[in-house]
Parts: C-alpha cells; sequence; structure tokens
C-alpha cells in the first residue's frame, strides 16, 4: 500500500507540470524554430537530471552495459527525435488546449502495448475507465462542432502513439535503473541524436532540400537562440521542471506501480489543462468541456478505487499466507 500511495505521488506531480506543458510551450513558441526548442529542453532537462541519475546509479550499485545503452539510444529516439517532434509540430499547427486533450487519448495505446510487450492483463476497470475517460475526452473536443486542422491532429495522434511506445519499452529499464537514470540518459542520447539531425540540415544542398519541400523548419535550425528577459522564466520553467522533474516523475510511478497506472496521468491531464489555462491566460472553460472533465475524473477516480481494493486484497492474502 505504502508503494502504491507512493506511485500515485509521483502521478500527481507528474500530471500538474505535464498539465501546464502545451500553455507554457504555446506562450514561447513564437521565439523558437519547434525543432530548436525540442532539442534545447531535453537536452538542459537531462542535464539537470544527471547528478540525480549518477546518485541513483549508485544507491543500486547498478552498472551500464552496451546492451543498456543501446537501450537508452532506442528509448531516446523514441522520445525526443520522433514523439516529441511531432507534439512540437502540434503545438505549433493547432491550438494548445487541443494538443493537450487529443495527446492524453495515449492510454488508450499504453494499454495495447502493455498487453503485447509487458504481458499486463486488462482488467475489467481498465476497460470500464478507458471508455468512461475516451468519452470525456471526445465531449471536450466536440468533434461535430469544433473544426480541427487534420495535420495538427496527425501530428498530435502520432506523438500519443510513440510516447506510449516509449513508456512503455522503458519499464523493463525502468525496473532496473530507476526512472531517473532511464529518463536522464534517453534523454542524453535522443538529444545526442537531434542534434545530428539538426547539424545535417545545416549542409547547405539538404538544406535547399527541405526547403524546396515545405519543411522549412528542419533547415537551418538555430541553436541557443531566442533567449530574452521576456521569456526566460518560462524557458527554465519548461527546461526544469516539466521535462526533467515531470518526465522523472512519470518514470517513478512507473517503477512504483504499473503501466497501465501510471498513464492515469494523461486521464487526469485534460482535466487540469483547461482550468490552468483559465487561471493564466483567462481561456473561457465551455459546457462540454465540463461535462467531459466530470466523465474523466469518474473513470480515473474508478480505477484509482479498484487498483487500492485490489493491492489491499493481495496485502491481505499475503499476510495471512505468512502467518499459516
Amino acid at each position: 500500500m505504502v508503494k502504491l500511495k507512493k506511485g500515485y505521488l509521483y502521478i500527481a506531480i507528474a500530471t500538474i507540470l505535464f498539465s501546464s506543458m502545451e500553455i507554457v510551450l504555446k506562450s514561447i513558441s513564437s521565439c523558437f524554430n519547434p525543432i530548436q526548442l525540442t532539442f534545447e529542453r531535453f537536452f538542459c532537462g537531462s542535464l539537470i537530471l544527471l547528478p540525480f541519475a549518477i546518485k541513483s546509479l549508485k544507491e543500486k550499485e547498478a552498472s551500464i552495459e552496451m546492451k543498456d545503452i543501446k537501450q537508452f539510444i532506442f528509448l531516446g529516439f523514441m522520445c525526443v527525435v520522433v514523439s516529441m517532434i511531432f507534439y512540437q509540430l502540434a503545438v505549433v499547427y493547432t491550438k494548445a488546449s487541443v494538443v493537450a486533450v487529443i495527446f492524453s487519448c495515449n492510454p488508450v495505446f499504453v494499454m495495447a502495448f502493455a498487453f503485447l510487450f509487458l504481458k499486463e492483463e486488462i482488467h475489467y476497470h481498465n476497460i470500464v475507465s478507458l471508455i468512461l475517460e475516451v468519452l470525456g475526452i471526445l465531449i471536450i473536443i466536440n468533434p461535430l462542432s469544433i473544426k480541427l486542422s487534420p495535420i495538427g491532429i496527425i501530428f498530435t495522434l502520432l506523438a500519443a502513439i510513440t510516447f506510449a511506445l516509449y513508456g512503455v519499452l522503458g519499464k523493463k529499464s525502468t525496473k532496473k535503473f530507476g526512472g531517473e537514470v532511464v529518463t536522464c540518459f534517453s534523454f542524453i542520447f535522443g538529444s545526442l541524436e537531434m542534434l545530428i539531425l539538426i547539424l545535417i540540415g545545416h549542409i547547405p544542398s539538404i538544406s535547399s532540400s527541405l526547403i524546396s519541400s515545405n519543411l522549412n523548419i528542419f533547415a537551418n535550425v538555430p541553436l541557443f537562440t531566442g533567449y530574452n528577459m521576456s521569456n526566460i522564466l518560462a524557458v527554465l520553467y519548461v527546461y526544469i521542471f516539466v521535462t526533467g522533474l515531470g518526465y522523472a516523475s512519470y518514470f517513478k510511478a512507473m517503477e512504483e506501480t504499473s503501466a497501465n497506472t501510471t498513464s492515469l496521468v494523461f486521464f487526469f491531464k485534460p482535466v487540469l489543462s483547461p482550468i490552468l489555462a483559465f487561471i493564466f491566460i483567462k481561456e473561457f472553460i465551455p459546457l462540454n468541456m465540463i461535462i467531459g472533465i466530470l466523465f474523466i475524473i469518474i473513470g480515473s477516480i474508478f480505477t484509482i478505487a479498484c487498483n487500492m481494493i485490489s493491492d489491499k486484497k493481495s496485502t491481505t492474502s499475503e499476510d495471512e499466507i505468512s502467518i499459516n
């Protein structure tokens, strides 16, 4: 029970940080190239996490082998290069609130990937909660009356799918090393991979080809420019808290619970994001969003309650066995 409570604490921290992400990113997106912003926030986030990762390795007396490095390289590619580029492009092409809500559908893919790769069971309460929460998300999006950018929707869905795969495939490494280590080293290698792609985009022939193909944002990507006194606090918040501590908390939650339980972050996110948007940027919360939020809250509470009951029964059974 203590382990589960710790897991929910990490889920709460990740939820709060992730829920503010689109709002802050949208506020500074005009100052930076999307690829530049993605590279720099994950690179800086990895440096912030590095001392914690080293400390964790020493405490666990764990050593990183070549197979682990290969896994970190793959995880970094999935998260930073693939998922977060799709995500940052989605923020550029559509509203931040829309991205926040649609990206929160990734637990649907987490459940499928966790079943396929981790052999995690899909319980009836997972399915019931999923139905309630997806209904809530659909009510919030209100697809029958809101005109959404098709390219923005595609980018967001691709970001959600690949992030779900990143989280599930990182579960085994998380069990071995802990959340800080997996997050830190996957960010380091992912950032280096992205830096290579950025440098390739500076080669004149490739740059010209990208521009002629209407892929200007990938050509001649600037590095460490655009910072000023008006955006520095927002930048530091995104780099240190959202990217560094947010992702570490996400993996710590997965370490303490399961991939399916950790995905609750993305069911609470569409609830909290509109509230934060209303508080900080005065975004109006329509009726359909309030109704959708209620569906999501009910589904999330149902999942948490069922998990806690199941964990309590398991603990009681273990105690009875030890007594006998």
